[in-house]
């Protein structure tokens, strides 16, 4: 077959003009990207967790009536304070009344059968002075008056024991503190049960965080341990804290723990039940690889960096350690000396040319600006001072 002339000029013209894609020329283009060197060091692994800000065990103090009975007074309000000795609930309980009436019968009973048993025992006595009485009749009497006396003892002792429990018919502040919750008013009927409160009373000045450890970390924490409570605000620094009790024992089928964290210093200007967030020391690991968290690149279930290999990125499965949310520990996959893409790998394929910005051509675009800026400036200056 025979080509005519203006075929093969046509032919020759595509292929002489020819020019490569823009995908083409795109993906030779060296991609700009930061660096920074893995080192060696120290890095210590964090917990995260969710608290709440409870009052310490001897900062609460919940009432509940010693005896089923009517409330008759209440003399404060919620958020009013209380200073140690103030009256906080006065209950009406007949039970305890009628106890302390009846022991005090019982002492009257006693004081009468012991004055009975001296005087029977004077007159055996006298008696056997005048040899009418048997011995054995003066030893009898003697007998029954230390029944007697130890009858009035125990009858006074109960009566006091009765007086003791209807005193608790009064409750009274045993810290100062404020009024976190009324339950009830005066006039209700109350039971004596923990599930039928009447007050809670806090101490403000003895806040500590209860944060939930997943049970799987538990073993990470341990008594005495750094933690932090988080502001989440800016300019706000974090709260020291630090691990005061850790469970010994927990109940099958459970998630999380609870672990108690108290506040280094004075307790800080927030109320209970707050939520927070604070962060947990865990255990330390030395001399190990370290490389900045934002070099990390995630897919899926696999971790991996970019390391640069001349002027190409390769890319490295990694094996993760420790975390203390700014620095990684690198188990495997990177060592120490290697340059470790940390801006600008995000999408980029393996083997893919790079170019490491240093920064420097910003600072001079910054100072070439500010010297624009002055020269415009003065010229300006100058100008003003010829025409005045």
């Amino acid at each position: 077959m025979k080509l005519t002339p203006w075929i093969v000029v046509v032919a020759l013209t595509a292929i002489g003009c020819s020019k490569p894609t823009a995908e083409e020329t795109e993906s030779k283009a060296p991609v700009p990207v930061k660096v920074e060197e893995a080192t060696t060091g120290s890095i210590r692994g964090v917990l995260h967790a969710t608290g709440v800000v409870n009052p310490a065990p001897e900062g609460e103090l919940i009432v509940i009536a010693p005896e089923s009975g009517r409330i008759l007074d209440i003399p404060r309000a919620e958020g009013e304070r209380v200073e140690k000795g103030d009256v906080l609930v006065r209950f009406e309980i007949p039970a305890l009344a009628a106890e302390v009436q009846r022991q005090t019968a019982e002492v009257q009973r006693a004081q009468a059968a012991l004055a009975t048993a001296k005087a029977n025992q004077t007159r055996q006595q006298q008696l056997l002075d005048r040899g009418i009485a048997a011995r054995k009749d003066v030893e009898d009497a003697d007998r029954t008056v230390a029944d007697a006396e130890a009858a009035v003892g125990q009858a006074e002792a109960s009566r006091a024991a009765a007086v003791t429990a209807a005193a608790r018919a009064t409750v009274r502040a045993t810290f100062a503190g404020v009024i976190a919750k009324r339950f009830h008013n005066p006039g209700d009927v109350v039971e004596a049960a923990a599930s039928d409160p009447v007050l809670r009373v806090i101490d403000p000045r003895r806040l500590e965080v209860v944060a939930s450890i997943p049970l799987s970390e538990s073993p990470r924490v341990v008594v005495g341990a750094r933690g932090w409570l988080k502001a989440g605000v800016n300019g706000v620094p974090d709260l020291a804290l630090k691990v005061i009790s850790h469970p010994a024992q927990v109940e099958p089928g459970t998630a999380s723990i609870p672990v108690r964290l108290a506040f280094v210093g004075a307790a800080p200007n927030l109320s209970a039940g707050t939520p927070v967030q604070v962060d947990v020391d865990a255990e330390q690991h030395t001399n190990v690889v370290l490389i900045p968290g934002t070099a990390l690149v995630r897919e899926g279930e696999e971790t991996a960096v970019f390391v640069v290999m001349g002027d190409q990125a390769q890319r490295r499965p990694v094996q993760v350690g420790l975390t203390d949310g700014t620095d990684l520990e690198i188990v495997s996959g990177v060592k120490a000396g290697e340059m470790v893409i940390v801006e600008g790998q995000n999408g980029m394929p393996d083997s893919a040319k790079v170019a490491i910005e240093t920064g420097e051509d910003e600072d001079e675009a910054a100072t070439d600006g500010d010297k624009a800026g002055a020269d415009e400036k003065g010229e300006k200056g100058g100008k003003e001072a010829g025409e005045k």
